[in-house]
């Protein structure tokens, strides 16, 4: 499977074409809407979620509830594009239309790609900039993973995710019986983390942040459970589906370190204490007895539920702004204030659960087929006896 998005924060919508979702996989609307509603929640959001209500198009490859094996157009459409029709329009605009459009936009924010982007694409009006890099395109990338997720769910493997910290308030009490009940619980959270005990403490290191014109970031973690052996593999570095996990993770807007298991606990511990003992039964085949690698072994899943964590750094739009530099006049300034959250972890923490879904749910058709769900099915029970009987 593969997708490209496209699409600006202000402009008429987002896109994206998906390639390689398997036929006659029940897929309708609400399937992914249900998620871009998740998105949009989360204490600390911003305005902007109060003007979208981000539903989604289906505009090709699903026929009567069910996918084709054709290429799959989703579209989400931007409800403030009509404020912005000038501004983002693709036509020249006339020379009294120029002279009423607001100035350029010269002076880039720190911790944005605004200056960085300039200089690459020799943009004098960072707007082209800051449109395409705003985090408005994680919108389409939640779809696709709606979509991933759905394609998971039909062969029995879950996903879910929670937060683990926000502005440095530590979950503790992060235990639970099944990956239902995970999702259940943090759904039910204002900031999705299922220790009630702190649930009201991050929601006023937001709010305290929200008063000093501050941001804050934290820790979400993913969780998917019932992945089979074997999907990735050990042969080549970039077939390596951790790695790939790593990449998708750092790619969300604001995202600054990944890691898998105990991760980064793990330059702490001796070996012993790290490393997770096989066991095997008749009636389950090979398991380990602790999963603190986080369901990977060389590049591949062992069978264990996959646990991906990603911390996310306070987003860069601050209502208490740094100093910047404009490009046309080298002056010192402070930076301008674009609309924006306090904190966003609750909200990239569905983002994240997104491309996680998408990469295992790309390297479970590359190991069982991606034509037909029967096929795939038939498939991966071969593989699954297989493994048990090995």
């Amino acid at each position: 499977m593969r997708y490209l998005t496209a699409g600006e924060s202000h402009g008429p919508q987002l896109t994206t074409i998906i390639e390689g979702v398997p036929a006659g996989l029940p897929l309708v609307a609400e399937d992914i809407n249900k998620d871009l509603e998740r998105r949009q929640k989360g204490y600390g959001r911003g305005r902007r979620m109060q003007i979208e209500k981000d539903r989604v198009q289906i505009l090709s490859g699903v026929r009567h509830g069910y996918t084709t094996g054709a290429p799959i157009t989703l579209v989400v459409e931007n409800k403030d594009w009509t404020h912005w029709t000038k501004v983002m329009g693709p036509e020249p605009l006339t020379d009294e239309e120029e002279a009423n459009m607001k100035r350029q936009i010269t002076r880039p924010r720190p911790g944005h790609a605004d200056l960085n982007g300039a200089i690459k694409y020799g943009h004098r009006d960072m707007r082209n900039v800051l449109e395409r890099s705003s985090a408005r395109e994680t919108t389409v990338r939640v779809a696709v993973g709606a979509v991933a997720k759905k394609i998971l769910k039909h062969f029995g493997i879950k996903a879910a995710g929670h937060v683990l910290n926000i502005g440095g308030v530590k979950a503790e009490n992060t235990a639970y019986q099944s990956i239902e009940e995970l999702q259940e619980r943090s759904e039910q959270s204002p900031v999705r983390c299922i220790d009630k005990d702190v649930e009201q403490k991050m929601m006023a290191a937001i709010d305290e942040a929200k008063q000093n014109g501050d941001s804050i970031g934290g820790i979400v973690e993913v969780v998917i459970e019932g992945v089979p052996i074997g999907l990735g593999s050990h042969v080549q570095y970039d077939r390596k589906l951790d790695s790939k996990l790593a990449m998708a993770v750092m790619s969300i807007n604001a995202f600054k370190g990944v890691e898998i298991g105990i991760g980064f606990e793990a330059a702490n511990l001796p070996g012993s204490q790290v490393h997770d003992e096989i066991i095997w039964s008749k009636e389950e085949g090979y398991k380990r007895k602790t999963n603190r690698l986080g369901g990977f072994e060389g590049g591949m899943t062992n069978g264990m539920p996959v646990i991906v964590r990603g911390v996310m750094k306070p987003i860069p739009t601050l209502y208490k702004p740094l100093e910047s530099v404009d490009i046309d006049t080298k002056e010192t300034f402070t930076a301008s204030i674009e609309r924006s959250d306090s904190c966003a972890v609750p909200a990239a923490g569905v983002v994240a659960e997104s491309v996680v879904a998408w990469e295992i749910a790309k390297a479970f058709l590359e190991k069982f087929g991606s034509d037909r769900v029967d096929e795939i099915s038939e498939n991966l029970n071969r593989h699954q006896e297989w493994a048990r009987e090995f």
